[in-house]
């Protein structure tokens, strides 16, 4: 899925636990069979294909995610959005080719097909559909923590009662350690990311990190993070990371990168008035704030 994924879990017998292991690699696999657009075939890539020319048939567990992943954006206001796809990646590649931005027409001309409105939905018949040309949907934002989730689902049901699935740095937690003790989860600190600058004891939860720390060019002095505003086309400004803590890894993944994108105070205003999810955001400069429910002490 262009990240690593490890697995640790508790239990006596190593070689049990190996194969259980086994397993939740294989639905990982699964997982990214059907949502990859690396591969022609899949149904992620069929559905772009037909941009603009026909409904595409899926899976039920493709269309349920679509059709979460459209709730978030909705709920966000189309700061997240799985169209992010359509894109021109020849603007914005952030590796070492990128010496300048693109012009602010050219921006906001890249983001026209961004628009998660056009992602039409039958569910009589599970089909999805692009309404415009040139679209792309790509879960890239919310993929990972559904593949998470799912790994963490197949382990459990197999037996393991305690675990941690690392989707690229995205946890979810269950269980206690073998002594006994809730895990120890590390929020990275965006100026040294191998330090956490703040722990929790937590379980039975799932954290998800962005930042602008990861992926990024240097352009006349000045950071671009890969984090692009749908609206203007882009990269966002002002926030260096944002931590969601949830109990669904899917939803930590899914929230974590349209808050940057919100800002600190709307950010901070929509997780304050979603259940059961709290907000950590480091600003440029090195401020820290926090959703209601979280109390950070020095």
């Amino acid at each position: 899925m262009g990240n690593y994924f490890e697995f640790s879990v508790v239990a006596i017998d190593g070689a049990w636990a190996q194969e259980r292991i086994e397993e939740a690699i294989t639905e990982v696999r699964r997982i990214e069979t059907l949502l990859t657009t690396f591969n022609e075939s899949s149904q992620t890539n069929l559905i772009n294909i037909n941009a603009g020319i026909k409904p595409v048939s899926v899976d039920k567990e493709v269309f349920d995610l679509i059709e979460r992943s459209l709730r978030i954006s909705s709920l966000t206001q189309g700061a997240f959005d799985i169209t992010y796809g359509s894109i021109d990646k020849r603007f914005w590649n952030f590796d070492t080719t990128m010496t300048s931005l693109p012009d602010e027409s050219t921006a906001k001309a890249m983001v026209r097909l961004v628009n998660f409105r056009n992602v039409i939905l039958d569910r009589e018949n599970r089909t999805v559909f692009l309404k415009e040309k040139g679209m792309r949907i790509g879960f890239g934002g919310i993929g990972k923590g559904y593949a998470a989730d799912r790994a963490k689902a197949v382990l459990t049901k197999s037996g393991i009662a305690s675990g941690i699935v690392n989707a690229a740095g995205d946890l979810t937690v269950w269980g206690t350690q073998p002594d006994g003790q809730t895990w120890t989860i590390g929020i990275a600190d965006p100026n040294k990311k191998d330090f956490p600058f703040a722990s929790f004891k937590l379980t039975n939860v799932s954290v998800a990190t962005s930042g602008s720390y990861e992926k990024y060019v240097m352009i006349g002095g000045q950071k671009y993070s890969h984090t692009i505003d749908p609206k203007t086309g882009y990269p966002v400004r002002g926030i260096k990371s944002v931590t969601t803590i949830c109990n669904s890894a899917e939803i930590a993944d899914a929230m974590a990168t349209p808050i940057m994108v919100m800002g600190i105070k709307n950010g901070l205003s929509l997780i304050d008035q979603v259940k059961d999810i709290a907000c950590i955001i480091i600003d440029d400069c090195d401020n820290v704030y926090t959703s209601k429910n979280i109390n950070l002490k020095n």
